[in-house]
């Protein structure tokens, strides 16, 4: 299993708590120190099957200042991949890859429904 995060981000400390309260063994890898590919990003979008929307870090101070509600919607995705390659604070987190699983942003419900169910914990 593998956790991308961003160690000050409330949500990755919510979701790393949840991880380690339900037992779960994980790789972490700091999205700014080790930030996710262009291409990392595009095959994970690709297996999750979610808009590459999902992906992106729109409440970010960096996503403001660079204007980015105005300009991607006129970006092709592979612009979007290769901005979202550049700077992993333009990336939604926490990112959780387990298999075929692939879980963008934290949301308790959803993470339970995909993770402990098929567990079966």
């Amino acid at each position: 299993m593998l956790f991308v995060e961003y160690p000050k981000c409330s949500t990755c400390r919510k979701a790393k708590k949840w991880l380690d309260n339900h037992g779960f063994e994980y790789v972490d890898r700091h999205i700014v120190e080790q930030n996710l590919s262009a291409q990392e990003i595009r095959d994970l979008q690709v297996q999750s099957g979610l808009p590459i929307s999902r992906f992106i870090n729109t409440s970010g101070k960096l996503y403001r200042e660079m204007g980015l509600s105005k300009k991607l919607p006129i970006m092709s995705n592979f612009e979007i991949f290769t901005l979202l390659g550049s700077n992993g604070m333009l990336v939604k987190r926490p990112i959780l890859v387990e298999g075929d699983t692939i879980l963008v942003g934290f949301k308790e419900a959803e993470w339970e429904a995909k993770l402990l169910r098929q567990d079966g914990l």
